[in-house]
């Protein structure tokens, strides 16, 4: 029974190594936010993928982009933590901040409304997560010469929730 079950995943992770490129080509055209080698090396990164069909890629998806947020949270908070910000510097992290703080449990309920194949409120949770990351980064633009310490992690989170997004879309 092992080995069955070890020659089907062999098998599956053939055509798991398919699907993703296959999502990651059908996302890419659909928005053309989206990244084609940034969604193939994301979602390759989750070892699952390989043996995944298109839901669980969503799931992978999702739970990339919550461990992307949380992470960008904390660093955040690191920055914070610097006596030598400016002004303007340290009140745009800390609207970065709740922003990031809001997308953690706002992700956490999308990904219990996506598995139980409630797409719309799994969509809309998830589109806020792009709001946030893209309000944190226009931030920082309202002031001349200001730059974002935080312009790939928002990047990073942005096409990681876009992503979801699209699959969630292909799901409906």
């Amino acid at each position: 029974l092992f080995f069955f079950f070890l020659f089907v995943c062999s098998f599956h992770g053939i055509t798991g190594h398919n699907i993703v490129h296959e999502t990651c080509k059908k996302c890419a055209q659909n928005d053309p936010n989206i990244s084609h080698n940034f969604c193939v090396t994301s979602l390759q990164a989750d070892a699952k993928s390989q043996c995944a069909n298109l839901g669980e890629l969503g799931m992978i998806s999702m739970k990339l982009t919550r461990e992307n947020v949380t992470k960008t949270r904390s660093y955040i908070k690191d920055l914070l933590k610097k006596k030598k910000l400016d002004p303007f510097m340290r009140a745009c992290l800390h609207d970065c901040f709740d922003l990031y703080s809001d997308a953690v449990p706002t992700l956490k309920q999308a990904m219990k409304d996506y598995k139980a194949k409630q797409y719309e409120d799994a969509n809309i949770g998830v589109s806020s997560v792009v709001d946030a990351c893209t309000t944190c980064e226009d931030g920082f633009k309202e002031n001349q010469g200001a730059v974002s310490p935080l312009t790939k992690r928002n990047y990073d989170a942005f096409q990681l929730s876009v992503i979801s997004l699209s699959i969630i879309n292909m799901l409906k």
